[in-house]
């Protein structure tokens, strides 16, 4: 007999702490899950001194959840808030405690610098299908080939992608169970909710989850030193690009279309967006603008072209260039080595939108 999510969580709610809160009443449990026999969470404590008092409620936790039928293992983790003073976490088994990704966002005085990074660029689209996740990996090796230290956040948070087209896989370590160690490829610096997760593994999760684990890729992951970190923001005009915002000096924001007036309504919500949350709207980009037939050379414009080129004149925006549809984009994105490590047509228009952001001082 296997025990749900939900019955466990209940059956430690009401232990009541050294002030008379309840477990649940606190709110000091994050990223609590049940996986097989395996009950796992968190319980997020002002400092270490706390974490000593709450000793005996971590093992009353801990023997209740033993004995619901089906349970074999608890591992609870004792940790601080990110930011706040404190000693090492403690832990209630013998293995290194594992950050766990997903718990509610903790209290922040306004938009952070992350430490180490000179710009943050967030690029969205307002609408999916446009190609954006395609766009910014290859963005990332484009300015990683002209010498820029770059890191790419896969914030698409229901559906990453960047793990696939990047070409990494594993999960991230995290020694201290409050940081973690980004993985490289082609000299870029990668995060995504998707090497935390098994492949295929959906993320079902409330807006509070959602700007949590936002919140923990921008502050907790160990960026080193960059000029830019480019951000794969997920479709639409919700939480995840309004966490960004609050949580991050962000320089600004690229806007990926394609020419068809259907995706340019959206990309103008998108620019309304970011200018709500006083993102400055670097510039747009039209992809998918040409596709050149590889057999007779002719070139069709399927989804339209210029109607990006066109809306940023009409807003006042820049206009960051054309980007092609290319077989071989799709082919190299489902490989792991991203078109714009080549030397193609593709390649060179990725190059020219690299170049265009070094030359504007984003990269």
């Amino acid at each position: 007999m296997s025990v749900n999510r939900e019955t466990a969580l209940r059956e430690i709610s009401d232990i009541v702490l050294p002030d008379g809160r309840t477990l649940e009443k606190a709110d000091l449990v994050r990223a609590f899950s049940v996986e097989g026999d395996t009950v796992r969470f968190v319980l997020e404590v002002a400092d270490a001194g706390v974490a000593r008092s709450l000793a005996p409620v971590e093992a009353e936790a801990k023997r209740r959840l033993e004995a619901l039928p089906g349970i074999g293992r608890v591992q609870i983790v004792m940790t601080a808030p990110a930011g706040k003073p404190q000693g090492q976490p403690v832990r209630s088994s013998g293995a290194a405690p594992s950050l766990q990704i997903g718990r509610h966002p903790t209290g922040q005085a306004g938009p952070q610098p992350i430490p180490g990074v000179r710009n943050i660029v967030a690029i969205g689209s307002g609408k999916g299908g446009v190609g954006k996740s395609t766009v910014t990996s290859n963005l990332a090796v484009a300015l990683a080939r002209a010498g820029r230290r770059v890191g790419l956040l896969d914030a698409d948070i229901y559906g990453p992608s960047q793990p696939r087209m990047m070409g990494v896989s594993g999960r991230p370590a995290s020694p201290d169970g409050q940081h973690i160690e980004p993985l490289h490829a082609h000299g870029v610096t990668v995060m995504s909710i998707g090497l935390m997760l098994k492949e295929g593994e959906a993320v079902v999760w409330r807006g509070p989850m959602l700007m949590g684990a936002m919140q923990q890729m921008l502050q907790q992951v160990n960026w080193g030193e960059l000029d830019v970190l480019l951000i794969d923001l997920p479709p639409g005009t919700g939480d995840v690009q309004l966490s960004l915002c609050q949580k991050a000096a962000v320089t600004g924001a690229i806007i990926v279309s394609t020419p068809q007036d259907v995706a340019l309504l959206d990309a103008r919500r998108a620019i309304d967006m970011f200018n709500k949350l006083k993102a400055p709207v670097l510039g747009l980009v039209e992809n998918m603008s040409t596709y050149i037939c590889p057999n007779c050379g002719h070139e069709a414009h399927l989804f339209g072209h210029g109607g990006v080129a066109s809306e940023a004149r009409q807003l006042g925006l820049p206009f960051l260039g054309e980007l092609p549809l290319e077989l071989e984009v799709r082919l190299a994105g489902d490989s792991g080595r991203p078109v714009a490590l080549g030397e193609g047509a593709t390649a060179q228009a990725y190059a020219r939108l690299a170049q265009r952001l070094i030359q504007d001082g984003i990269a």
